[in-house]
């Protein structure tokens, strides 16, 4: 069985995990464990969330690749999103500064659609 089988029979519904055993020397570990959010999606969204990373999060190779709109993705994104409230309990170190963390916003602006690519060559420029 794996968490796709899972997920379809535990069908959205909120689950733990109360054995683990390591495979490559049999123990066998007991107790509750929340599985990640990501083994908590439905089978679908978890096939769409790696066709995501795997499209580097271009939207438009997803488009390509489900043959469906911008906003279609768009909303399933929010929607899957919505599911995953792990980010917000995380403590991450503090955000990178600098040229490469400035082009990764830039890019990121870009991707959804808040810059044009002249304005995204432009703020690139003035950031070196």
């Amino acid at each position: 069985m794996d968490w796709q089988d899972l997920t379809d029979l535990t069908q959205g519904q909120p689950f733990t995990v109360e054995r683990v055993r390591l495979t490559g020397n049999g123990v066998a570990i007991e107790g509750q464990f929340e599985p990640p959010q990501l083994a908590q999606l439905n089978a679908d969204d978890q096939v769409f969330v790696a066709a995501f990373v795997r499209a580097h999060g271009s939207i438009k190779e997803m488009e390509r690749i489900f043959g469906v709109s911008y906003p279609t993705i768009k909303s399933r994104l929010n929607r899957i999103a919505g599911n995953l409230a792990f980010a917000e309990h995380l403590d991450f170190a503090e955000p990178e500064s600098g040229p490469a963390a400035a082009g990764a916003d830039v890019v990121d602006r870009l991707q959804r659609g808040e810059l044009t690519v002249q304005q995204a060559l432009d703020e690139l420029k003035r950031s070196r």
